[in-house]
């Protein structure tokens, strides 16, 4: 039998010695996550994750990756995929996700007229709420495209404007490593355009919280005040 093994009932004992102690002086709750409490502490910093052209069939499996490595993010939906998918858009609020518009077919808003714009914006409100992910209070423009019309209409609904500061790629075939690389170069209240539908992405998800966690920044929501990433 080694040392570690024989000292091993010594050490348990104090350990629950201390525990009571601790618990006594109302210094340890009992049940606590420790290990929440610890990342919570060392924020520095958030960043935004973001993840457009949702809900999909992908959506299960990358809310299943980003609870599990405790991260959280905005999903910008299509409103004809919400209004297809109510459940997912459910479990997209479940799960502790934001969830945004990102029009309601994802078509150039700059090549329309203001009524199309106006009914691109407006019916994708109407969908995430009746699907119960809330009226959106952030917009982001399919392929970034914007001008003073979009934007114009997107005041008139109340919506903040949304792109990023940093694209990992992934819609465009991006490895999983460049992904990865991607997000290790968000720095505090910075925002990552992802998307809902690529396997690398979900590959992805357990390294950019490694990263993040390493360099003490922490994802949070974007607020419609400013654009940028803050404490959720």
């Amino acid at each position: 039998m080694s040392t570690g093994a024989r000292t091993r009932p010594l050490t348990t004992a104090l350990t629950a010695l201390t525990a009571v102690a601790l618990t006594a002086a109302g210094t340890l709750t009992v049940g606590a996550a420790p290990a929440q409490a610890t990342g919570a502490a060392a924020c520095s910093g958030y960043v935004g994750l973001t993840f457009d052209d949702g809900p999909s069939s992908s959506t299960p499996a990358l809310l299943g990756a980003l609870t599990r490595n405790g991260l959280r993010a905005t999903m910008f939906n299509q409103g004809n995929y919400a209004a297809a998918n109510p459940s997912r858009v459910q479990a997209q609020v479940g799960a502790g996700m934001w969830v945004g518009n990102h029009s309601y077919t994802h078509p150039h808003l700059t090549q329309l007229g203001q009524a199309q714009i106006d009914s691109e914006i407006s019916r994708t409100q109407q969908a995430i709420a009746a699907a119960g992910g809330g009226t959106p209070k952030l917009f982001r423009p399919p392929y970034g495209e914007t001008n003073a019309t979009v934007r114009a209409v997107e005041a008139k609904y109340g919506l903040t404007e949304i792109l990023w500061n940093v694209d990992s790629q992934d819609w465009n075939n991006a490895s999983t490593d460049a992904i990865v690389q991607a997000a290790g170069r968000l720095g505090n209240g910075q925002v990552i355009l992802m998307h809902d539908w690529p396997a690398n992405t979900l590959a992805a998800i357990p390294r950019i919280a490694q990263n993040l966690t390493a360099r003490g920044l922490c994802a949070g929501r974007i607020s419609p005040q400013t654009g940028q990433a803050v404490a959720p």
